[in-house]
């Protein structure tokens, strides 16, 4: 979810009228007076009326009625506008996605917020304003302290300033030990999470010597600082790329699905692994017309056969040509006439010519008789051509058909119906597979796919840059906390030996600090249970998802003095680890209570805007804080801008000049 646009009129705090597009990142909302504008207090206004008129207090003129109206994008990723009169009435939109124009949804303001809260995806008031919306009154310092719990008692602690620590002996390498000789017994002063002597007196002849190791310190603080800030940019980088490999490594499980799928397809029986053609379902399919063809075939084969028999039967038995009486009766008169004519004279003589037309006769009579056998004989050799047509039908019906045959038999089935079942689990597993890799395919084209592939190497380039820059720094840095300590020694103990009266007023300084002041309020228990309930889950699985992240935000923006954080399963206390020593977060400096709380709130957002995306509201709840520290933060709420819209009100320049662009309101 995020806003797109705000229109206000008569607006306290917004220009007199006005339109105010708002885009996706970090951005910085410029107020036209100093008076910051109550962009909170009129989202709240809009998101969660509860029609009794009370937001009538944010327009600028009594006299005239202020409205203002809010575009958003909930979390099913429709666009909605909410418009309203402050102090009256007010109607929800909806736009179609189709035609790009709105629909209204109600004018009721119950409907609308039950619509907010169950179709768009608004969480509770008090989820939205105590997790993503960011106070000055929220800071614990500006809330009253805690009951219940007495101040700890574990000895004096020192009333200083964030900043500015307590006193300790020096013990620097170089700088002898100092002891004071008004006190050589004096107890240990102990500041927030750490227990620090009490500086010794510093020989005047020692003060030049001390201050330039002071100059050299404040240099190495210098350095200290900002390989810090480096390294806290790394750390924000990489908790980027962790995000960035966590949603490429999304089609890790799908490519293990494909991968097992092609494994299945690949070791499922194939045609070929038995010996069988690859067509081996379509042969089953045509067998039976196969079949059919074959038997009609031969059906046709066998009424000819029939045919051929019955003819052949019905021709009369040829009688041999040696017993045809005519035809030797032919040849006797033929003989007969051509031995006459020898014993002839003249005209008698031409009676041989009678043997032509005898021996004709004969000769007609013999070739009959060859026709008849030839005859005879074509239809006794037909059985042979019904056999051969008969052996060709039956292996052109066998090439097709053998096959088949030999698949019954493998696949032990009964008839051929049954072979593209067994068949059918291979086809359903390239089906399978086919469907798998078009879903692979489909996410490695997601845009957000796309977009984290292409910064991901960008990001480890940034990585490696930040990590050569503090490598330049030096091989070896000191922890913050400890420079700063060291110099914090050396100061007072040039300032005791310059006045050395203020040993004793120190003292009884620390004595009236650690005078039984309530602790703080632990912003802990609240920030946790509320991010529970939106995520879904325990405290206990909330804990483990915020303590290391929450570590490196309270260390960095304390400068390294405090490096562990714990909570009970219940998040009701919250200890921090200082030097070595545990102490409740209530009992800490009200200004470093502050930046824990701003820690926890920017580790939830950090934390849960993967899942449940929501604008993060700030509103002057960096007021008061050192200067030197905003950079940071401004650093920090532009890393949340990358992961959901960032909106924040300040007239800060430097702020602006961070953010991804500046809005004027």
């Amino acid at each position: 979810m995020h806003f797109v646009e705000v229109a206000v009129q008569n607006v306290r705090g917004f220009s007199p009228a006005g339109r105010f597009a708002l885009k996706t990142g970090y951005l910085v909302l410029k107020p036209p007076t100093p008076e910051l504008s109550p962009l909170a207090a009129l989202s709240f206004a809009l998101l969660y009326a509860d029609g009794r008129g009370g937001d009538a207090a944010l327009a600028a003129s009594p006299q005239k009625a202020g409205k203002a109206a809010l575009t958003f994008v909930g979390q099913d990723s429709v666009t909605y506008r909410v418009l309203r009169e402050l102090g009256g009435g007010g109607s929800l939109h909806r736009l179609n996605p189709t035609t790009k124009q709105p629909e209204l949804v109600t004018q009721d303001t119950a409907e609308a917020n039950q619509f907010l809260r169950g179709q768009v995806g608004l969480p509770p008031r008090t989820t939205f304003e105590h997790l993503f919306c960011l106070q000055a009154a929220q800071l614990p310092s500006r809330r009253p302290r805690g009951a219940g719990r007495p101040a700890s008692t574990s000895g004096l602690r020192t009333h200083s300033s964030p900043g500015m620590p307590g006193l300790h002996s020096p013990s620097s390498a170089g700088m002898p030990a100092l002891r004071s000789p008004t006190s050589p017994g004096m107890a240990a002063i102990s500041s927030p999470g750490m227990s620090i002597s009490s500086p010794g007196v510093l020989p005047v002849s020692d003060i030049p010597a001390a201050e330039a190791k002071v100059r050299e310190l404040e240099k190495e603080l210098v350095l200290c600082r900002e390989v810090d800030n480096l390294q806290f940019e790394v750390d924000g980088l990489n908790s980027q790329v962790f995000d960035l490999e966590s949603k490429l490594r999304s089609t890790d499980g799908l490519k293990e699905k494909v991968r097992q799928a092609e494994e299945a397809w690949n070791a499922e029986a194939t045609p070929e692994s038995f010996g069988l053609p690859q067509d081996i379902v379509a042969r089953a399919e045509r067998y039976p017309r196969s079949l059919a063809r074959r038997d009609e075939a031969l059906a046709r084969l066998q009424s000819e056969r029939e045919a051929a028999e019955e003819e052949l039967q019905r021709l009369p038995d040829i009688e041999p040509l040696v017993r045809n009486r005519n035809f030797w009766i032919a040849v006797a008169a033929g003989v007969a006439c051509f031995i006459a004519s020898f014993f002839m004279n003249d005209w008698a003589r031409y009676v041989a010519l009678l043997d032509i037309p005898a021996f004709g006769f004969a000769a007609v009579l013999a070739i009959r008789y060859v026709d008849e056998l030839q005859d005879k004989d074509r239809l006794s050799r037909r059985g042979e051509m019904f056999v051969v047509r008969e052996k060709k039908i039956l292996e052109e019906f066998e090439a097709d058909a053998g096959p088949v045959r030999k698949a019954l038999e493998v696949f032990d089935v009964d008839t051929p119906k049954e072979i593209p079942l067994r068949l059918q689990r291979r086809e359903q597993l390239g089906a399978e597979v086919a469907q798998l890799r078009a879903q692979l395919i489909s996410m490695e084209k997601h845009p957000e796919f796309v977009e984290a592939v292409r910064q991901l190497p960008v990001l480890r380039q940034q990585i490696e840059l930040l990590n050569a820059k503090i490598s330049e720094k030096g091989a070896f840095v000191r922890d913050l906390r400890e420079v700063e300590r060291e110099l914090a020694r050396l100061k007072e103990s040039i300032a005791l030996a310059r006045n050395p009266q203020l040993a004793g007023m120190g003292m009884a300084g620390a004595e009236v600090a650690g005078g039984g002041m309530e602790p703080l309020e632990d912003p802990a228990p609240l920030v946790l249970g509320l991010a529970g309930d939106l995520l879904a889950t325990d405290v206990a699985a909330v804990i483990g998802m915020m303590r290391e992240r929450c570590v490196q935000y309270f260390s960095a923006l304390t400068e390294r003095r405090y490096t562990s954080v714990e909570w009970s399963r219940e998040g009701r206390t919250m200890v921090v680890t200082s030097a070595g020593r545990r102490m409740p977060v209530g009992e800490l400096p009200p200004r470093e209570v502050d930046l824990f709380f701003l820690s926890l709130r920017l580790t939830v957002v950090e934390k849960v805007s993967p899942r449940v995306k929501l604008p993060l509201l700030v509103e002057d709840a960096l007021v008061g804080l050192d200067e030197s520290r905003l950079p940071l933060l401004g650093r920090m709420l532009k890393h949340l801008g990358t992961l959901t819209q960032v909106l924040h009100v300040t007239p800060h320049p430097g702020l602006a000049q961070l953010s991804d662009g500046p809005v004027n309101l």
